[in-house]
């Protein structure tokens, strides 16, 4: 109990900033979504370069066979790492790597960088620090970890707060895995439920060297801005950086979004020039930019029908970015447009709830049933959450009966026996169409969390390929294809019983998990 009068100094939430989307969607197809590049870069590639995975085994083999073959870069951007075989097969695989480069005639280029939370990732004696320890002690030129700290846990909150309860405050949620030219966007974390039997989604981006330059960048930059772990089991800064809890936190803040903006706005600046060469020199009849991929490939670059926009969201900073393009993608949704909106953790922001109440498009929301939720038999009050889930989802279908929308907005819940859940994204309909032409994937929940604490990461793909369309009409099917429909009946079973108790707490812990 104490445990939750520890966070009394945070229990009144500040006051969201509401913010004017940028633009309205313009009418052509997936053009119509251009606008999203005034705010991020945005990159146009081959719908052939896209590959959507579809369970956690095969997010596995990935990152393994990744990992093996990578010879100038591997970036991975987590919550955390797990302490099981699993996740030491996978470090296993990046020291088995970097020797190799070691062994290498010409001299090694492979650098590994590593980003995770600082307090998820030093939880209990066994963490992820110590996991990593090794490499750095092996590899000390070509490895770095830096652990990201919310500037938000300080003083004697930092003090009174016990070990994963200080979790609630902020995190670095971002989850990005690039090896060379290839990313993988996810929610998944490096552990071994997200290997095994915890549902996700992931999305391959083959050969795109423009989308790993950002996202190694970006990561770089809140690594600067992060806690670098040592050889010894310490962590300082970078000399002349501002410390995240010990140094000004206004200071702080602003040199990180500084930092995140100066990677946003260059790889923008470099997107629109790229845009204009290639507009020019196909307006001549020969492609300048062709010429240039034809000397990596052996090949001509395929004209694009496929573009990759990424969604940064980091209120911390006073970066919102993701925050708006969602905002205004629902603000936008036209009348008999479809919106599958999927969340393991459902507890949307008032915003969204009240765009999604408020708007014309149908709403199909998929979330977890309880059994499947990944606190679900949690020791002490974590193993409440799941129950505190249950009343914020009574209380949405209440809303929604109430302004009888039940027939445009609907919610399901995923149940798999010996599985948990937690796929978060949204796939885009346009009315009359039965294939998506944009999907959101990444790390955010659409949770206040999300918005308003951690740090996070998606990325809008927009196509005008049917081929990956389908592709992404499959992805969806197969995860509501293991789903119910909610009913006034589902909340009559007993395992939705919630005790008082979790009432009367959750209004006022629900934006913190």
């Amino acid at each position: 109990r104490s445990s939750w009068l520890l966070l009394a100094p945070l229990l009144t939430p500040p006051v969201p900033v509401i913010t004017a989307p940028p633009c309205s969607l313009c009418p052509e197809g997936a053009h119509r979504f251009q606008w999203i590049r005034n705010l991020v870069p945005e990159f146009g590639i081959s719908s052939s370069h896209v590959k959507v995975l579809s369970c956690p085994a095969e997010f596995y083999e990935l990152l393994k066979v990744q990992i093996k073959t990578a010879k100038q870069r591997v970036v991975m951007a987590s919550l955390y790492l797990g302490t099981g075989l699993l996740e030491q097969e996978l470090v296993d695989c990046l020291e088995e790597t970097l020797e190799k480069s070691l062994q290498a005639k010409e001299s090694s280029n492979l650098r590994v960088s590593i980003l995770l939370d600082y307090t998820r990732g030093s939880r209990g004696r066994k963490n992820s620090r110590t996991m990593l320890i090794p490499l750095l002690q092996r590899f000390p030129e070509q490895v770095r970890v830096s652990l990201f700290h919310t500037p938000n846990l300080r003083g004697l909150l930092r003090l009174l707060i016990p070990e994963r309860f200080n979790e609630t405050i902020g995190l670095q949620h971002i989850k990005v895995y690039l090896f060379d030219d290839n990313v993988i966007l996810s929610g998944a974390n490096l552990s071994d439920l997200y290997f095994t039997n915890r549902q996700d989604r992931y999305v391959l981006l083959q050969d795109s060297p423009e989308i790993a330059d950002f996202f190694t960048e970006l990561v770089d930059a809140i690594g600067d801005v992060s806690l670098q772990l040592q050889r010894d089991d310490t962590v300082q800064m970078m000399e002349g950086m501002e410390h995240p809890y010990q140094g000004d936190k206004t200071t702080y803040c602003e040199i990180a979004n500084r930092r995140v903006m100066e990677v946003i706005n260059s790889a923008r600046t470099r997107q629109e020039l790229l845009h204009a060469k290639t507009f020019h020199s196909s307006q001549q009849g020969s492609s300048l930019i062709s010429q240039q991929g034809s000397q990596a490939s052996g090949g001509l670059k395929p004209e694009p029908d496929t573009w990759i926009y990424p969604l940064i969201q980091m209120k911390p900073f006073g970066i919102q970015i993701d925050e708006m393009v969602t905002e205004t993608l629902l603000t936008e949704a036209e009348r008999d447009a479809r919106i599958y909106l999927t969340t393991g953790y459902f507890n949307l922001t008032q915003a969204y709830m009240d765009l999604i109440l408020g708007t014309r498009a149908e709403y199909r929301i998929l979330l977890a049933s309880p059994e499947v939720n990944g606190f679900f038999g949690a020791k002490g009050v974590a193993g409440a959450i799941p129950a505190a889930y249950v009343y914020i989802e009574r209380q949405f279908y209440s809303e929604v009966c109430y302004l009888h929308q039940q027939e445009r907005v609907q919610l399901q819940e995923y149940s798999r026996a010996g599985w948990t859940f937690h796929a978060k994204g949204l796939w885009l309909y346009l009315a009359g169409s039965d294939l998506p032409c944009l999907t959101l994937i990444g790390s955010p929940n659409f949770g206040y969390r999300s918005v308003h604490r951690d740090l996070e990461a998606q990325v809008a793909i927009v196509t005008e390929n049917q081929a990956l369309q389908r592709e992404l009409h499959r992805e969806q099917e197969q995860l509501y294809l293991c789903s119910g429909v909610v009913s006034p009946s589902t909340f009559e079973q007993p395992n939705r019983y919630v005790k008082l108790w979790v009432k009367l707490v959750t209004p006022l812990i629900k934006n913190f998990f």
